[in-house]
């Protein structure tokens, strides 16, 4: 009986195949590297960090990096999760790490991080130009979003939120019912929002001061919980569609970075908070309450492997890109002052993964 011959070629082939899959997937990934920059994170961010990578991709003759916009508690978990291809490079975020984040990196071999300072934001508050103006206190917002209020005839009672109309809150509010479309949990504006504001109005209160020294997690599940009844609407990770909703809904307030806001000036107004306005100028000086750092958290592991990557962060926090008069200010970064600058000291900490 004459014996077939399979050809040599096809058995090399059959069996690398076989291999590549008894290594599993991670080893298959990193036998063929990304060539291009990978990078996660805040919504917020997203239009200042994607203009800088087309910027650095244009002028630099780098591959131009991928950002995608995953919210920053969603991108610091992805982030956060390994090293290798498969892992995001550069994380942008719109609140500093969290202690439990930093702890996941550093589970998984992340140890060796830089936290950078890029540059300034504000959270704000706003609606339709057309619409009333709104001039908001601290207090009548944490009154209108918590899902638990002190009661009017007891203070450190607290009652399920009975509010329904903004003018229920404050006579001299509109007499309009409350919708506001806001970040889900995983925002850092979300964070943001209710350290700054439901966590110090909570703090006013003596009961739930005690309860933060006495059961921290406790204080949180009360003082951080917002609205269920549709009065607070949670929109989404992405700033940009929260806005196009807005533009449709004339009696709704929304919650969202003030790039977004000074992009559509012509169509949006913001709120005042405390009698300060939501400008450049007060976010710049610290003056606005809801005013926050921008961040960039960047994978030093990785610049083994990922071309330009060092390139591309010393880009974008160089004085031509987030600079005073750097090409970022018009995506809606407001910058780092001068004098912080200079000194070096706010710009950037190094950040390890313990």
């Amino acid at each position: 009986m004459t014996g077939f011959t399979v050809p040599q070629r096809l058995v090399t082939t059959v069996v690398l195949l076989t291999l590549l899959a008894c290594l599993g997937s991670a080893t298959a990934i990193d036998l063929n590297p990304r060539r291009h920059i990978l990078i996660v994170g805040s919504s917020t961010a997203y239009p200042i960090i994607a203009a800088a990578a087309e910027f650095v991709g244009r002028r630099d003759k780098l591959t131009t990096p991928v950002v995608e916009s995953t919210g920053t508690g969603g991108g610091f978990k992805f982030f956060c999760g390994g090293i290798g291809p498969s892992y995001p490079d550069l994380e942008m975020a719109s609140r500093p790490m969290k202690g439990e984040e930093r702890a996941a990196c550093s589970k998984n071999g992340i140890d060796d991080m830089r936290e950078i300072k890029i540059g300034y934001d504000g959270i704000v508050v706003a609606n339709m130009k057309g619409a009333p103006k709104f001039v908001l206190t601290s207090h009548a917002l944490y009154l209108a979003l918590a899902r638990e209020v002190p009661s009017p005839g007891d203070a450190q009672q607290p009652i399920e939120n009975p509010y329904q109309n903004w003018n229920d809150i404050d006579p001299s509010l509109p007499d309009l019912p409350i919708r506001v479309l806001g970040p889900p949990p995983t925002s850092g504006t979300r964070d943001i929002l209710v350290e700054r504001l439901m966590q110090r109005a909570c703090l006013d209160q003596a009961s739930l001061r005690e309860l933060q020294a006495s059961d921290p997690d406790a204080f949180k599940q009360r003082c951080y919980a917002l609205r269920e009844d549709g009065a607070f609407i949670n929109a989404g990770e992405n700033d940009a569609r929260l806005v196009r909703k807005l533009l449709v809904d004339p009696g709704a307030l929304g919650i969202f970075g003030f790039n977004f806001l000074d992009r559509n000036h012509d169509r949006l107004q913001g709120a005042s908070i405390n009698g300060i306005d939501p400008t450049f100028e007060s976010i710049e000086s610290g003056t606005y309450p809801l005013s926050r750092p921008l961040f960039l958290y960047v994978k030093q592991q990785h610049q083994a492997f990922i071309e330009g990557l060092e390139l591309f962060v010393d880009a974008v926090t160089s004085t031509r890109l987030s600079g005073k008069q750097g090409y970022l200010i018009e995506h809606g970064l407001i910058p780092i002052p001068e004098k912080q600058r200079k000194t070096g000291d706010p710009m950037e900490k190094s950040s390890g993964g313990t």
